[in-house]
């Protein structure tokens, strides 16, 4: 995903830094980060007050492996709905949800 396309969809929440981070890229809003994009896969941020809301979307949290345990370890990043992609005004609803999830993680 490239970056201007990272810049349409995050619009609504306002302008947005983009930095390298686990290897793919970290997307940020007034220093908060929002989301990732992991494999290619743009991920929101959330937290106990929204992750109701990706899950009654069908969203998926971002889990990883890890090298020294070989346990799932769950991150605090979750898919964005499909219909989210080609409509802006749903992309705002789930952009703010993010980005209200980083501020309250103070980050």
């Amino acid at each position: 995903m490239d970056n201007t396309r990272l810049e349409e969809l995050f619009e609504s929440v306002g302008p947005i830094g983009i930095r390298k981070l686990f290897g793919g890229k970290g997307i940020y809003c007034d220093g908060v980060i929002v989301a990732v994009v992991v494999r290619g896969e743009l991920m929101l941020k959330a937290d106990e007050e929204s992750i109701p809301d990706f899950e009654a979307a069908g969203c998926r949290q971002w889990t990883y492996t890890g090298s020294r345990h070989g346990k799932d370890v769950a991150m605090p990043y979750w898919s964005v709905p499909d219909n989210a992609f080609d409509d802006p005004d749903e992309m705002a609803v789930w952009a703010r949800r993010a980005y209200e999830a980083g501020r309250r993680a103070g980050k």
